[in-house]
Order: C-alpha cells, then structure tokens, then sequence
C-alpha cells in the first residue's frame, strides 16, 4: 500500500477540485445532530473513483422554502450508526457549482466498507451512502465489479439497479460488488417532451424527465444550449429511485461516451443530418455539468476554486484545420477539450488495474457517417456496408502501403474514395493513445482492463453466401460490416494496439465496453478470415440499463415484405412472432438464419454456421437489456451477463423483476506466447439465438 502525507493528500484534493476531509487514526463518536431529510437533498449522494486509502464523496443541497445554506458537514464512518466517525469536514455549496459539492475523503484503511452523510446548519441531513475502498496494491483477493452503460430515464424504467442491488444485498461478504463502473451515456441529451411525441418511441410511453430552461429543438426532439440546460438533465435523471439507490450502495467509476455531449459529437463539433457545426461552447457546459454531477478524479486546468468548476471562455469558431491526427487546430477547440480530461487509470489490488479511455473528445471524424459514404450502402441490404470499403476509408492514405485507390467499387457503380489524402481513423487520439500504450506496458496487474465506453468487437454478417434469387447480388466483394463508430472499425488503430499488445508479450488483456445497447462476448483480435485470425486478449459489451437497441426498432422500422426481414427479424413456422435472428445472423451467419426462417430448428440452424465469419465471438445479442459482473483473480477473469426483460415500466418487485438469462463466461490466465480462450456456461434461461 502506497502511504501519502497530509500534506499530499490536500494537494490531491485541489488538483480535483475538492474539499478534503483527513481521517484520523481513532474513530470517535458523532457529534452532528443530524435529522434525514431526503427532500432536501434530492439527488442523493454519491461517492466515486475509490483508492486503497481515499473516496470521493458528493451530494447536492439546493436552496429550500428560497433559503440557501453556504456550507455542509460531511462525516465519515466505520459503522452505519456513525458512532466510529473517521473523518468529517465542511465543505461549501453555492450556486457557482449548481448547489452540488465534491469531497476527498482520504487517511482511510484499504479494503474497507464506509459510511457517510451530509448535514446542513440547521441539521437536515442527507440519506446514508456507502462506500469501499480499493484493495492495497499487493492485496491478492479478488476483485468484483459491474459494468453498465446507456440509461435512458426518458424512455424506460432502471429496473437493472434493483436487481443488481438485491443481488448484492443477498450475497456473501465475499461475493459483493466492489464499485460500478459506467460507461457513459449516464444521461441523453436528446429528450422528446411527452407533448412533442404523444406516439411515444416504440412501444414505450416518454416520461416528462426534463424540460430544458433554454434548449434547441431540432426536428421533434430537444438538446441543451448551456450548462444551465445540461444540468437540468441530471438533476432529472439523479430523482430516479433506483439510479439514486445504486449510487448510494456503491461507488462509482464514471466515464463519459457520446451523450454527455452530442448524440454525434466527436471533439467540440455537433452534427445533426449533414450538417456539422461548431460547438466549443457546449462541450465546456457539458464538461462542467460532468465535472459537477459526478464524483471523479477528473483533471480541470481551470480556476484555482475547489467548488466550481471555472470554465475557460471559448466561442463557437468553426474548426477548419487538422492535424495528422485527426485533431481540430482551433483554439477554441483545443479549449473546450483541455477544460476536462477523463482519461485515467485506478488500480485495485494485484489483480487488476482498470486504464479508461475518452472515445469521443480527441476523435478523427467517422469516416461511414459522412454523406460522401451514402453511396455505399444500398436499401437492398439494410444495415450492411461492404467490409472493404469501411476498410480503405478507415486507412485513408495509408490504406494498401500508402497506396489507396482513387475509387470504390460498389456493384456496378464507382464512389469517389474521400478519404485517399486524409490520415487513418483515430478514437483515442495521438497524445491519448500514447499514455494508453505506456500504461499498458507498464502496469504489473494480473489483469489489465480497457475501460472502453465503445465496442471493440468486430460487427459482420455473410451477404456473399445469400443463394441466388431470394434477392439482388450483394455488390460488395465478401463481408459486410454494421457502419462504424467504435474500434470494431477503426481497423489501423486497433491493429496498432493489438500489436503493441503482442510484441510486448502483454498478457491478461481485457476490454470491458458499453454503448451498443447490447450484449457481446469474445476474443479481442485485429482480423478474421480470410485474414490471420490471432487473438489477443478477451473482449465484453453490456447490455443498456434502459436505452432502446437495434432489435426494438427492428422490430418497428424493418419492412415486413423485404427479402431480407428472415435474416434480422425471421419467424419460424411455429413462432407467434418475429424472432431476433439479426444475433444469429452476427454469431452463424445468412445461411443458420434462411434455415431458421424454413424449419424453426435452431439446432438445424447453428449446424450451418459460417466457420469464418465470427471465430471472435461467443455470445451476441442486439436486444439484451441489464448489466455485467466482473470477478478476477490471479488465475481467471469471470464475466456474467444478467439479461432482464425489456424495462418499459419500473418494477415494483424487490429484485427488480424476473430475468431472461444469466451467461458466464471465463477466461484462464495465460503465458506470453499463449493465446487466450474464452468458455461459456448458461447459467439461467435460453438466449438461443445469441450462442
């Protein structure tokens, strides 16, 4: 275990923009006259970001009856009755931050439960969290964790945190949660008022969550403007029950994705349609709406205040200049992306160190979601873009050697390749990656986890293997990929991490990922077949907590006559409705799907499986709603899917609701030189069609 001074710890805290609360070497009995009232505090508390001997703590205390308090206690406790108090300080709130605070609690033991609580000077005090802090770096016990992603309170209920949480409740000591890590999307900017879509989306009914002060409204829908507007989103999503309850039972590791900014933001830029336009200024609210709601050890170079954030002026000012690496050379851009850094790595006993990336502040611009690209997908084959066309535009001019073509074909049709003057793809950015590579390198854990708010997995289907006549050729040249968006398409950077990977005999490898509203399991490899097949590391997706996902707007969306529905909503002759075989379409093929749609036998179906399609995958399911457990130890990384039915109304059950499956999968340590495998068990009901 790593000591630090006083002295240090206080420097920490203002690095993070906290007020610090020291523990003391004796517990001592409260002294706080404090009385509950959960009113006053009504987006609970929060603690986030756990070492082995400090927490971050956090609440929010508006103003009451128009009367505002200028400072609050915090305690913190070995006991739930706070008679061994450890620590406590006062902290101040103002309108600056929004009423909310942010603590370092530090001078604590490894390993430990905490407890704490906020009081007022007139003695109103907040709900009781609990808390744990990391394991001692050499502390060899096994580490558990859930990750999640994708909750949209607008839209659906979070029924997944109630029964996460009673699961943990009904555990063994042993066997409990040591911290939730989120993978962004913890709010959607874009809100659909009840009144502007009475309809609903799909078949859920839109719940009136947030009404923005100022807003936008872009074709039926809303986003924020300021950071007045990006705080209302999380003060509306921060009264939902169970989300409040979560964040009470455990701390958070939280990370931004797309949704804390810009549904199709990537560095300061927002786009909507075609049009992308310059958005420094709301990058900069929607950092300081972050900074402010959630408890992290985020860097902020601005402003020496511990209770507010202090953000940099910038102007919206178009971004017409990159570099090689895909950055916008504004400065108001460079600004807005400075005044928050969320990359970080937190270390948890021997076993593990967790290294979080930003997928979406240094990004290159998509190169699929260019209206250049539209060309090369086609309303014959729904979803599906040919592989080798994502493939020369992810490379740009280093596509072929540094020889890419002038064209691409598609069919019968030539498109203009955009991209052949332009550098490959990048998620992570050029300074990002390079810290992600020397921590990788570096770090001594047993397990090294990405972090990853995005998908890694590669998403492909076979319309090569179509039989003739059920439609039009497929115009591509072999497979086909879903579009892009994450590293499954970033072909060149993934390939330049993996082979970091392996020439550095990195073992232990494992990417843990939300945003795809999905759940996927499998092996972390640059490239399947025909290419060489060479896996290095193990590669997980969670499902949404709330968020809709492609199988629910499938569901709505595909056409009922097109010749293609068998493959991505089939019905066998015995089914009483559509089927999500767009899974078996992913995991087998086109094929198991035609098959599936003809007999209904879904053995029948997998024994067609394409044996080079998927070899990186175990388990996929576009429809899957819920979160993962994570256990690692010094042998084996443990991952369980818990897959609950789609949360259109909160559950009154105390666990939550039933479940439709439970899949775990484990993984053996192993050697340099060794290649990792992946075995899966299905614990509780019959994902069929995702195995």
């Amino acid at each position: 275990m790593t000591t630090i001074s006083r002295r240090a710890f206080l420097e920490t805290a203002i690095a993070l923009g906290a007020s610090a609360a020291w523990g003391e070497p004796f517990a001592t009995q409260s002294q706080t006259a404090w009385r509950e009232r959960r009113d006053v505090y009504p987006q609970g508390v929060a603690s986030g970001d756990p070492e082995s001997s400090s927490v971050l703590l956090w609440t929010r205390r508006p103003p009451m009856d128009g009367k505002a308090v200028g400072k609050l206690t915090v305690e913190v406790s070995e006991d739930a009755s706070f008679t061994r108090v450890v620590a406590h300080a006062e902290t101040p709130v103002s309108e600056a931050s929004d009423w909310t605070c942010r603590v370092l609690a530090g001078g604590l033991k490894p390993a430990r439960v905490y407890w704490y609580r906020f009081t007022d000077p007139e003695g109103y005090g907040s709900r009781i969290g609990r808390t744990i802090t990391a394991p001692a770096d050499d502390d060899s016990r096994p580490v558990r964790f859930a990750f999640v992603s994708c909750q949209n309170v607008n839209q659906g209920a979070q029924n997944a945190y109630k029964r996460m949480i009673y699961e943990d409740e009904h555990a063994a000591e042993q066997d409990r949660l040591g911290f939730v890590l989120h993978l962004g999307d913890f709010i959607y900017e874009i809100v659909w008022y009840p009144d502007d879509r009475p309809q609903g989306m799909y078949d859920r009914r839109l719940r009136d969550v947030v009404r923005y002060p100022r807003g936008e409204k872009i074709a039926d829908f809303h986003v924020p403007v300021d950071v007045a507007d990006y705080r209302a989103v999380y003060r509306g999503y921060l009264r939902d029950p169970d989300l409040q309850d979560a964040r009470a039972r455990w701390p958070f590791v939280c990370m931004w994705d797309n949704h804390e900014f810009s549904w199709k933001g990537w560095q300061s830029l927002q786009k909507f349609g075609d049009a992308t336009r310059p958005a420094q200024t709301r990058k900069v609210a929607a950092n300081q709406a972050f900074f402010e709601y959630q408890p992290a050890r985020l860097f902020k170079p601005s402003g020496p205040s511990l209770e507010r954030f202090d953000p940099p002026r910038v102007a919206d000012t178009p971004v017409e200049r990159f570099d090689d690496s895909g950055m916008g050379q504004e400065v108001n851009n460079l600004t807005a992306l400075a005044s928050l850094k969320g990359y970080r790595a937190l270390r948890w006993g021997r076993n593990m160190e967790l290294i979080i990336t930003d997928q979406r502040s240094y990004r290159s611009e998509e190169p699929t979601d260019r209206s250049e690209a539209d060309a090369l997908s086609s309303n014959d084959f729904p979803q599906l873009m040919p592989q080798e066309a994502m493939e020369i535009l992810d490379g740009g001019r280093a596509y072929n050697g540094g020889r890419p073509p002038a064209s691409i074909r598609f069919g019968a049709i030539e498109v203009a390749n955009f991209r052949r003057d332009q550098p490959p793809q990048t998620i992570l950015g050029a300074e990002q990656k390079a810290w992600f590579l020397e921590r990788l390198r570096k770090s001594q854990a047993t397990w090294k986890v990405w972090g990853n708010t995005t998908g890694t997995l590669d998403m492909r289907a076979d319309p090569q293997n179509l039989p003739a006549g059920l439609t039009v050729p497929w115009p591509g040249a072999g497979y086909a990929g879903f579009g892009g968006g994450d590293h499954s398409s970033a072909y060149v950077e993934r390939a330049e991490i993996y082979d970091f990977v392996r020439a550095h005999g990195i073992t232990g490898f494992a990417t843990v990922a939300g945003d795809r509203h999905s759940f996927w399991a499998g092996l972390a490899a640059k490239a399947l077949p025909p290419e060489t097949f060479e896996p290095v590391g193990i590669a997980f997706v969670t499902g949404s907590i709330s968020a809709p996902g492609l199988v629910e707007s499938l569901e709505h969306r595909f056409p009922k006559d097109h010749p293609l529905r068998p493959l991505f909503m089939g019905q066998g002759p015995a089914d009483a409705s559509p089927q999500p075989t767009v899974n078996l379409l992913l995991r087998h093929g086109v094929r198991s799907c035609l098959e599936y749609a003809k007999s209904g036998d879904i053995k029948k179906a997998r024994a067609l499986s394409n044996p080079s399609l998927s070899p990186h995958l175990s388990f996929v399911d576009m429809g899957g709603h819920g979160y993962a457990v994570v256990q690692v130890t010094d042998s084996a990384f443990e991952a369980e899917f818990v897959c609950i039915p789609r949360p259109l109304e909160r559950s009154e059950s105390a666990d939550g609701g039933p479940l439709r499956y439970r899949t775990r999968f484990r993984a053996q340590s192993w050697r340099r030189g060794e290649k990792p495998k992946l075995d899966q068990r299905i614990v509780e009901g019959d994902p069929k069609f995702s195995v």
